[in-house]
């Protein structure tokens, strides 16, 4: 505080009075600083929006998803499968001089049996001529086919386990559990053995999706699971570590994604057991050749057929069992034990409920008339 005479000149102040008003300043002004400025000094090296950020810690090393788990269980199951032929495919290569056959394909295939026994795609190894089986541990052994069922699209494969080294087993588990959502991983060699046991995820899309491929129709799993070509004969894999599908066939459309599908294992599991014991499946069999001919109601008009659905009989096979029950070329099959017969499909999964040696009751319309014929199932040759 300054003092005045009269003449408004200020008197100088004394040294107590300096060393006062120096320090009442410091005071108020270091109480201004921490209540209107907290935080200065961090505000001085931290930008203000990241004062309150904390950072995560990082994932212990020990800790595993599942799909790691299920990598590393049934990653050393699956198989890459070289499907080698003495007609070369690609011209434009010329052999070596102590391997003539060349790949005509490649797929994947899964271990199920300490005997060796792997499955896979029928159209992974349809048309070889010598099989090769590249294992998890860097071994490349050869394989033999013990069957094949073009129908179900399954095959079955053989490798001298003594010359296999150390191998893997993968459990199979039980299609008729598996639920819309859950995870499903799918394992297998997309485009080969560069890639060889590629592992991607997804979710379990839907279920018995019924997919055609020429004539046969299947009833497979559905999932987003990424499969690729190569990827055929792969395992499909639950939660659990489980194999509950045969990867198979992947729809390719620009317009779509993520549609992929398998063979339920439970479909798959009368195939592979008849394949292993017998190297073909044992199935009825009619005896008859179906190319397509199918009754809709516009044929049943104009031809005036008493019936608007069935199937048309192409040609009997010669001392078929069909034949043998006085079935005629041309004949339409429209029932089956009293079932309507109204697709091949009808026809094919109605007989598989029967057993060789049984006798079944088809309606069939021949000139026009209805008459019913009694056929003694025989069993089905081994397909080509």
């Amino acid at each position: 505080m300054a003092y005045y005479d009269n003449d408004f000149n200020p008197r100088p102040p004394g040294f107590i009075s300096y060393l006062a008003i120096s320090l009442i300043s410091a005071i108020i002004g270091g109480l201004i600083i921490a209540f209107f400025v907290p935080g200065l000094l961090d505000r001085e090296t931290m930008p203000r929006e990241q004062k309150l950020v904390k950072i995560a810690p990082s994932a212990t090393p020990q800790a595993k998803t599942p799909v790691i788990e299920i990598a590393e269980k049934l990653g050393p199951a699956i198989v890459g499968i070289s499907n080698r032929s003495s007609v070369n495919p690609h011209p434009q290569i010329t052999p070596g001089e102590e391997d003539d056959r060349f790949e005509q394909g490649s797929g994947s295939g899964i271990i199920i049996d300490p005997k060796g026994y792997i499955i896979t795609n029928n159209h992974v190894v349809q048309g070889a001529e010598e099989i090769m089986v590249s294992l998890a541990n860097g071994r490349e052994v050869p394989g033999k086919i013990v069957g094949r069922d073009p129908r179900t699209d399954l095959a079955v494969v053989k490798i001298d386990p003594t010359k296999a080294g150390e191998i893997t087993i993968a459990p199979l588990g039980d299609s008729n559990q598996v639920v819309v959502g859950e995870l499903a991983v799918a394992i297998g060699n997309p485009l080969g053995k560069e890639f060889a046991r590629t592992v991607t995820a997804g979710i379990i899309s839907a279920l018995n999706r019924t997919i055609s491929v020429g004539e046969q129709k299947f009833t497979l799993i559905q999932t987003d699971a990424a499969i690729n070509p190569g990827n055929s004969g792969g395992a499909l894999v639950n939660g659990k570590g489980e194999v509950i599908g045969i990867n198979s066939v992947k729809i390719l459309n620009e317009r779509v994604e993520g549609l992929n599908f398998a063979i339920p294992i439970n479909i798959a599991k009368p195939i592979i057991k008849d394949l292993i014991e017998k190297g073909k499946v044992v199935r009825p069999w009619l005896g008859i050749y179906y190319r397509g001919g199918q009754v809709n109601s516009k044929m049943a008009g104009e031809n005036k057929l008493p019936v608007d659905y069935g199937i048309v009989v192409d040609k009997v096979v010669t001392d078929g069992p069909a034949a043998m029950a006085g079935m005629k070329n041309g004949d339409i099959i429209f029932a089956l034990e009293m079932k309507p017969i109204k697709e091949f499909s009808d026809l094919q999964q109605g007989l598989e409920k029967y057993k060789i040696g049984e006798k079944v009751r088809l309606k069939v319309v021949r000139d026009k008339k209805i008459t019913e014929i009694s056929v003694v199932l025989g069993e089905m040759p081994a397909q080509p």
